[in-house]
């Protein structure tokens, strides 16, 4: 069990909720209140056990009706996180943080990807707080920053010349989509393809290794300056 708290006009109101339940239902799963609160009151302060009058109700939320003012305090309030769900939270948003890195960066002396394994430990050094609720995309930009202190990272996109024989275009054309922009698409008269990708530097190799297994080594892809 855990908190919701809300400020409207001065006044402060707290609901007791299940804690993983009303976490489910702040990242968008539909569930009804009953699934929710963990007592049907509304607190002004829940510690104390000092619920809140019809007439503050009504007040900061234009109605008395338990079930309505206790879904806009979840919908608005803040969730008092239990220090199991901070933790999984926090765990998960750095292993998003971690994926994009990978997936946008890479090492220049080999221009080839961090393994995930370095850029955790790299970030276990610089001890920089991720926020559970902040996007990844967000954080990203300043864990990278503090990264280029102890990991080398470049980025930028690059573009390959794609060549295919005709048994194995349709499917080239297919992945090379899955992994960026395509900018030219020729069809020879003999059904072959001649293509052109820009796609973030992290991914060539990647790219390269996929259509090398799908091909089985009949693709051919050049870098472009």
């Amino acid at each position: 069990m855990t908190t919701v708290r809300l400020t409207v006009g001065g006044d402060k109101f707290e609901i007791l909720v299940k804690a993983d339940a009303a976490l489910n239902f702040k990242q968008g799963k539909k569930l009804e209140m009953s699934q929710v609160l963990a007592a049907d009151e509304i607190y002004t302060d829940s510690s104390k056990g000092d619920r809140a009058s019809s007439e503050k109700l009504k007040k900061a939320f234009h109605t008395d009706n338990l079930a309505q003012v206790a879904e806009m305090i979840l919908r608005r309030g803040e969730l008092q996180l239990t220090t199991e769900q901070r933790h999984r939270m926090v765990e998960d948003k750095k292993k998003q943080i971690v994926t994009l890195i990978a997936k946008n960066y890479v090492d220049p002396k080999t221009n080839l990807p961090h393994p995930p394994l370095r850029i955790e430990q790299a970030m276990l050094q610089i001890r920089l707080a991720i926020d559970p609720f902040k996007p990844a995309e967000e954080q990203a930009k300043k864990v990278i920053d503090e990264l280029r202190v102890i990991l080398p990272l470049k980025t930028g996109n690059v573009k390959l010349a794609v060549r295919a024989d005709a048994s194995f275009a349709p499917q080239v054309l297919g992945i090379l989509k899955q992994f960026g922009n395509v900018s030219k698409e020729e069809w020879r008269e003999d059904g072959g393809l001649n293509a052109v990708i820009e796609l973030p530097i992290a991914m060539q190799r990647t790219l390269l290794d996929r259509l090398g297994s799908a091909t089985k080594g009949n693709a051919q892809a050049t870098p472009l300056e």
